[in-house]
């Protein structure tokens, strides 16, 4: 593995903690965020079939278009989790299993997390 920022390292263990007892199912997928520095991206994950339902992130075309308008990241990750929340709502899925992906629950994987839960998501 090599050296790595321990911060990595300290995220990558919370990530592998919270996938343990953490899984989506066809009745309750998995809603997992990444966050770099500069994007953010959310998938809906079957982890049961190993397939990738609806995915969004800050480098999206719809989000593209609105990023003018929104300030600051926060306001992008609002919108990410809207977005997700609409795809996951035309796919007929209604209820989520949220996975914060080891960040803390603050910040932009918040505000994600509230923009899909506006849009309608249940988590």
């Amino acid at each position: 593995m090599g050296k790595t920022n321990p911060k990595v390292i300290a995220r990558r263990r919370r990530k592998m903690r919270i996938r343990k007892r953490l899984s989506g199912t066809s009745e309750r997928p998995r809603l997992a965020v990444f966050r770099s520095a500069k994007h953010i991206y959310a998938q809906i994950i079957d982890d049961t079939k190993g397939h990738t339902l609806v995915a969004a992130s800050s480098l999206s075309p719809e989000i593209k278009q609105m990023r003018a308008n929104l300030s600051g990241k926060k306001a992008v990750a609002t919108e990410v989790g809207k977005l997700v929340a609409q795809k996951a709502l035309s796919k007929g899925i209604k209820k989520v299993a949220f996975d914060r992906g080891g960040y803390m629950y603050h910040g932009r994987v918040k505000a994600l997390a509230e923009g899909a839960r506006e849009a309608g998501l249940d988590f």
